[in-house]
C-alpha cells in the first residue's frame, strides 16, 4: 500500500482522487475506527461481464486513491444476490429445460446445470470469483444466501418491520396501481415449495419477525422471516445491505439512479447513513446506441482479451467514467496504442506526471513492470500482418526482433502476447475488409518520388528521417491535406484507411522490402 507520506496531495488529480476525497469528507477528515468499506454488487443469474469488470476496477481505483491519500485501511466486498428467485431460464446454460421445474427457487437452491457445484448460484459465484481472481483484484466475497441464513441480516429485517409503513410510503408511489395492491418489500419463502414469493404480507409480530401470507396452495400460513425465511425486494435489500454491512462507497450505472435514490431513503429509514454513490455512464455500441444483451451489440471481457492485454481494458475503463463511451471492436487498436504509449513514457516522467497517468491507478501506485511495455506498437503489428504474405507469430516475431536489434529469444513476454493479439485482430477484422486500391495519376507520381528519395537515403537512416521524407513528398503535391496523402498511402499499400507512422513502418519492414512494396503498388500488384 502507498502511504500518505509518499504521495503529495497536490499532485493527486483525477476523478478517482476526487471520489476518494468525498469519502474523506464522509468521515470529517478523521480516520474511522474500522476499515472503509467499498462494495460492488452482482446478480448471479448470469455470468460475469464487462460491466462487472468495470465496476470492480473503477472501485479499486478509488479505493487505492483513498489509501494513497490517507493510509487508511479499506475493504472491498463483492456482494452476490444469490438468494434471488430465478424468474426465467438463461440462454447460455446447458440443459436449460432442466431448470424449468425450479423456477422461483433461490439460485442457491437450484441444481447446477453445469454439474460442477451444489447449486446454480454456487456455480455462478465460483465463476465470479475466478473472474475477479484472474485480474488479481483484492476483495471479499459475500453471499446474500449466507448472510440471510446466518442471521446477519436479522437486525435489518426487524428494523424494516418496525418502519414498515415508512418503507411502503417510499416504494408505493414508484409502482403502478395494480402492483401497489400486491406489493410487499418482504419476499417470504414458501414453507412448502421453497419459492421466493412476491405476495402481500400481514405483520403479526414485529419483535419476533412473524408475518402471515397466502401460500401458493391457497392456504394462509404464518412464518418467521428471520434466519433465511425471507429476503427483501432488491431496492429495499440494497438499502438494508448498506445499513447492515456499513457500506461507505458504491458505484452503479446511470440507469440505476432512481433505484439508488430509493435505496438511500430506505437506508436512512433503517437508521443508517447511506454510502457515497457514484453513477457512471453506460457504454454505447458502434452506432451510438445503448448496448443490450438481447441485441448482442456489446463486447465481452473474453472478446477484449482475445485482441488485447487485460491492462489495456483497465485503461479503457479509467477514462471519463461519467461520459458515455463507445465500446466496440473498433476501439481496441486505439486503446492499446494509448496504453502502450503511456508505458513507454513512464520512465521519463516525474512523480506528478505519473500520478496523473491512468497507469498510476492501474498499477496501484507502483511502477509498471518493465516487461509490460511492448517494444513495438499495435498498429505497426497490424500493418505488418496486412503486408506480409503469410502473417504468423514466427514472421512477426522476426520483424519485432530486428526492429529492436535483439535476438528473437530475447522478445519480451508482452511482445509475444501483443503479436498473438494483433494476429487475431487482423484475421477477424482487417483481413476480411482488406482491399488495396490502385493509385491515381498524382498519387502514382508521389509514390515514384518517394521511391527515388528513399533509395537515396543512407541505409542506416532512422524512422524519423524516413518519416520526414514521406512528409516532404506529400507537400510537393496538391493533396487537400497531408492527412489525405497518408490515407492514400495506407489504402494503396495496405488496403486500410488508417495505419502507423510510415517512417516507423518502413524502418521496421526494411529498406529493400519497403522499396519493393512501393514498386509493387505502382504496378497495381
Amino acid at each position: 500500500m502507498i502511504q500518505r507520506k509518499t504521495l503529495n496531495p497536490e499532485h493527486a488529480k483525477g476523478w478517482q482522487f476526487d471520489e476518494a476525497r468525498r469519502v474523506i469528507e464522509r468521515f470529517g477528515g478523521t480516520e474511522p475506527s474500522r476499515p472503509v468499506l467499498f462494495e460492488t454488487g452482482y446478480g448471479p443469474s448470469g455470468l460475469p461481464h464487462i460491466g462487472t469488470f468495470g465496476e470492480v476496477v473503477r472501485t479499486t481505483f478509488i479505493r487505492r486513491a483513498l489509501e494513497q491519500l490517507t493510509g487508511w485501511q479499506t475493504r472491498l466486498v463483492c456482494f452476490s444476490d444469490d438468494m434471488d428467485g430465478l424468474r426465467k431460464v438463461p440462454d447460455n446454460v446447458p440443459n436449460g429445460d432442466s431448470l424449468v421445474p425450479h423456477l422461483g427457487l433461490p439460485l442457491t437452491k437450484i441444481p447446477d446445470p453445469f454439474g460442477t457445484h451444489d447449486s446454480f448460484g454456487e456455480h455462478n459465484n465460483a465463476q465470479l470469483r475466478s473472474f475477479l481472481d484472474g485480474f488479481g483484484f483484492e476483495y471479499e466475497f459475500v453471499s446474500s444466501s449466507a448472510e440471510y441464513a446466518s442471521g446477519k441480516f436479522n437486525e435489518g429485517l426487524l428494523r424494516l418491520l418496525k418502519n414498515y409503513d415508512a418503507v411502503m410510503e417510499v416504494m408505493l408511489p414508484t409502482l403502478g396501481e395494480e402492483r401497489q395492491k400486491t406489493y410487499s418489500p418482504i419476499l417470504p419463502l414458501s414453507p412448502t415449495s421453497g419459492h421466493v414469493l412476491q405476495v402481500p404480507i400481514e405483520i403479526t409480530d414485529k419483535q419476533r419477525g412473524l408475518v402471515r401470507f397466502t401460500d401458493e396452495d391457497g392456504k394462509q400460513v404464518e412464518t418467521c422471516i428471520l434466519d433465511g425465511g425471507a429476503k427483501l425486494q432488491w431496492k429495499p435489500d440494497w438499502g438494508m445491505r448498506w445499513a447492515m454491512l456499513e457500506v461507505d462507497y458504491e458505484m452503479s450505472g446511470k440507469d440505476l439512479i432512481p433505484s439508488a435514490q430509493l435505496s438511500t431513503k430506505i437506508c436512512r429509514i433503517l437508521g443508517s447513513k447511506p454510502p457515497c454513490i457514484f453513477h457512471y455512464e453506460l457504454f454505447l455500441d458502434e452506432e451510438g446506441g445503448k448496448i443490450s444483451k438481447s441485441k448482442g451489440n456489446g463486447l465481452s471481457v473474453e472478446e477484449w482479451l482475445r485482441y488485447a492485454p487485460a491492462s489495456s481494458l483497465a485503461w479503457f475503463m479509467y477514462g471519463k467514467p461519467k461520459a458515455a463511451k463507445r465500446l466496440h471492436f473498433g476501439v481496441i487498436p486505439r486503446i492499446v496504442e494509448e496504453w502502450s504509449d503511456a508505458l513507454a513514457k513512464w520512465e521519463e516522467q516525474d512523480q506528478a506526471q505519473r500520478i496523473r497517468s491512468p497507469l498510476w491507478s492501474i498499477y496501484g501506485g507502483e511502477d509498471p513492470p518493465a516487461d509490460d511495455c511492448p517494444s513495438i506498437s499495435y498498429s505497426l503489428l497490424l500493418t505488418l500482418a496486412a503486408t506480409v504474405g503469410d502473417p504468423n507469430e514466427q514472421v512477426l516475431s522476426g520483424f519485432v526482433a530486428r526492429h529492436g536489434n535483439f535476438a528473437e529469444s530475447e522478445l519480451r513476454p508482452m511482445d509475444k502476447q501483443l503479436i498473438v493479439h494483433a494476429l487475431a485482430y487482423y484475421k477477424d477484422f482487417v483481413a476480411p475488409n482488406q482491399k488495396r486500391r490502385h493509385p491515381s495519376r498524382m498519387e502514382a507520381q508521389a509514390l515514384q518520388e518517394l521511391i527515388d528519395l528513399l533509395d537515396k537515403l543512407p541505409p542506416d537512416s532512422d524512422a524519423r528521417t524516413i518519416q520526414n521524407t514521406v512528409y516532404e513528398v506529400g507537400k510537393h503535391y496538391e493533396f487537400a491535406s497531408l492527412r489525405d496523402w497518408f490515407r492514400a498511402c495506407y489504402e494503396i499499400l495496405f488496403g486500410q484507411s488508417e495505419g502507423p507512422r510510415l517512417g516507423s513502418f518502413f524502418h521496421l519492414y526494411g529498406r529493400e522490402e519497403s522499396l519493393a512494396l512501393l514498386k509493387d503498388a505502382l504496378k497495381g500488384g
